[in-house]
């Protein structure tokens, strides 16, 4: 027999270790794969949250924007309500429940009736109607919290930067959300 033919009859297959590496190697990507599918799963449940968190900071600066724009409070009357003075602020300070906004229409003030509290409807119930009692709902006030900051601006007594702490759990991680916005005495 010739070298040339005893080469080829000795490499005509994968060997065993050479199987396993092979292995080794998918299962190790397909792990990867498998990791990154969940991620997106989690990602994909707090989405909902993170949008509700955006819009409930958004309806907290309406709020002091149509205070201060509709004479329900004056310059003096937008902070929290650890100011004193005549008259003293409107907001109330630290973490607050997402409550029916009271009679004043304005979250975030003294006068919000927490026994309403604050749901979002996430879809129609088993008789697939929107807006029946059966819709599917979630409480606002077992997974979110609420908490308006407002603080005068150094060297400007007529600018105050406001913000919006919004606190919640989703995926069974607590998150925050935070808008930042500026509100002037002037409308």
């Amino acid at each position: 027999m010739t070298s040339a033919m005893k080469k080829s009859i000795r490499q005509g297959g994968f060997t065993l270790i050479e199987a396993m590496i092979s292995i080794v190697v998918m299962a190790v990507g397909i792990l990867g794969l498998g990791a990154v599918y969940a991620q997106g799963i989690l990602y994909a449940n707090s989405a909902q949250y993170q949008y509700i968190a955006e819009k409930k900071a958004e309806e907290a600066m309406e709020t002091i924007f149509t205070a201060r724009d509709t004479g329900l409070a004056n310059w003096a009357q937008i902070q929290n309500n650890t100011v004193t003075g005549p008259p003293p602020g409107m907001f109330l300070t630290g973490p607050q429940q997402l409550c029916d906004p009271g009679p004043d229409g304005l979250v975030g003030t003294a006068d919000d009736n927490c026994s309403l509290p604050d749901k979002v409807i996430i879809g129609p119930g088993p008789d697939g109607i929107l807006g029946t009692a059966d819709d599917l709902i979630i409480n606002l006030n077992s997974i979110m919290s609420r908490e308006i900051q407002i603080t005068n601006v150094t060297n400007e007594p007529n600018l105050r930067q406001v913000n919006i702490i919004i606190r919640y759990t989703a995926s069974g991680q607590q998150r925050t959300y935070t808008l930042v916005c500026y509100i002037s005495a002037f409308a």
